[in-house]
């Protein structure tokens, strides 16, 4: 049996799946842990997800709700739950119930074999294949920051030691990935297989858009690997330049002549003009993330909390 957990979940437009996620968690958490919390993090959601996390708060002492001002992000959304947590596990879930409440005690098992985080990866994703392709991408773009056998078990499923978030306390930026802050507090990751459910109501709001959003923002926001790219594409268009010279240069010398044709010309043109402005568009991508931070923009903004109206009713 774990000594404390905080359930950290992210909501968006979550109304009618959260009082099913709360019946259910409660038995697990009663059997699993001495001391527990479920921490519902509004993340500017269009329905009446606010007023049902205020409802489940004043019926269940054991819920906390805190409402951000508008729509973050979810990784936003679960580093506020975090920094809120009063236990000393954390496990983060979805509100969409694809995650089942009853495969946690799995999760802690594993975390208690002396790891730092567990995630609990998918048997098999029920994605369509547009959504199936985004979710590859943005965990190619994991690849290069995480390491591949590690992003490969990513998952929004996850149990962690609640003291991680030392690492990333002072994380100030709009640009948020909870899995690469992580790995700046621990080596020490584990993996388990959980089915996946359907969802029971609504729609994904992850879409194909928002995955590739979010796939370039960990490839600029947490990598070099862009510009290293960048690089090797520059490089390899200067070696191209160098062998078309000598080319250019062998024939004049070997024939009397050089080579013929506007197109040729052109097309080198073209293709030089196009890798620049490949650089460029990357190295532009940097500034902007630059600019932004400077900016100084809060990575998420509370805008009021159950546990502040409990106090005003004390």
């Amino acid at each position: 049996m774990a000594s404390s957990i905080s359930v950290i979940v992210p909501v968006y437009n979550g109304e009618l799946t959260l009082p099913d996620l709360v019946r259910r968690l409660e038995p697990v958490l009663m059997v699993l842990a001495r001391e527990y919390e479920l921490v519902l993090i509004n993340d500017g959601s269009r329905d009446q997800s606010w007023a049902m996390i205020q409802r489940l708060a004043a019926e269940n002492s054991r819920v906390r709700g805190i409402n951000l001002m508008r729509n973050y992000g979810q990784h936003n959304a679960l580093l506020c739950g975090i920094r809120a947590a009063r236990c000393e596990t954390v496990v983060t879930l979805d509100d969409d119930l694809q995650h089942a409440p009853e495969d946690m005690p799995k999760l802690i098992a594993k975390l208690e074999d002396g790891f730092d985080v567990v995630y609990g990866t998918p048997e098999r994703e029920p994605h369509g294949l547009w959504r199936g392709l985004a979710s590859k991408l943005t965990k190619f773009a994991l690849q290069h920051i995480m390491g591949a056998k590690l992003a490969r078990n990513v998952s929004a499923y996850r149990a962690l030691r609640t003291h991680l978030r030392a690492a990333f306390g002072r994380y100030q930026s709009p640009f948020v990935s909870l899995d690469v802050l992580l790995t700046w507090g621990t080596t020490r990751f584990a993996a388990i297989t959980v089915p996946h459910y359907p969802r029971v109501a609504g729609k994904s709001n992850y879409t194909l858009r928002a995955l590739i959003i979010h796939a370039l923002t960990l490839m600029t926001g947490f990598s070099v690997w862009p510009l290293q790219v960048a690089s090797a594409i520059g490089f390899g268009f200067t070696a191209f330049g160098i062998l078309v010279f000598v080319y250019v240069v062998g024939r004049f010398f070997v024939e009397g002549r050089s080579v013929p044709g506007f197109p040729f010309l052109a097309s080198l043109i073209a293709i030089f003009s196009g890798a620049q402005m490949f650089a460029l568009g990357i190295i532009g991508e940097y500034l902007a993330r630059m600019h932004f931070r400077m900016m100084e923009r809060p990575t998420y903004v509370v805008w009021e909390s159950t546990d502040d109206q409990s106090d005003h009713e004390k």
